[in-house]
């Protein structure tokens, strides 16, 4: 897949863990490691921007475009 997501990275950065992560956006464990994974189909506006917000990043931080 072309998007790679770098939540790991970020949330190292933040020295937060993806279970305190998931509680403070208000999604599921479950959810957040489909994310992470690089699994999920889709990601809602309003998810990445309640990410950004608890990690203070931007989106870009977190995806990445790569050319196949």
């Amino acid at each position: 897949m072309p998007i790679i997501v770098h939540l790991d990275i970020m949330l190292a950065k933040q020295k937060m863990k993806s279970k305190d992560l998931a509680e403070k956006i208000g999604i599921t464990t479950a959810n957040l490691s489909i994310l992470k994974s690089g699994k999920a189909k889709a990601i809602r506006f309003s998810t990445l921007e309640a990410i950004c917000e608890a990690l203070d990043c931007q989106p870009s931080d977190i995806l990445e475009y790569v050319k196949e």
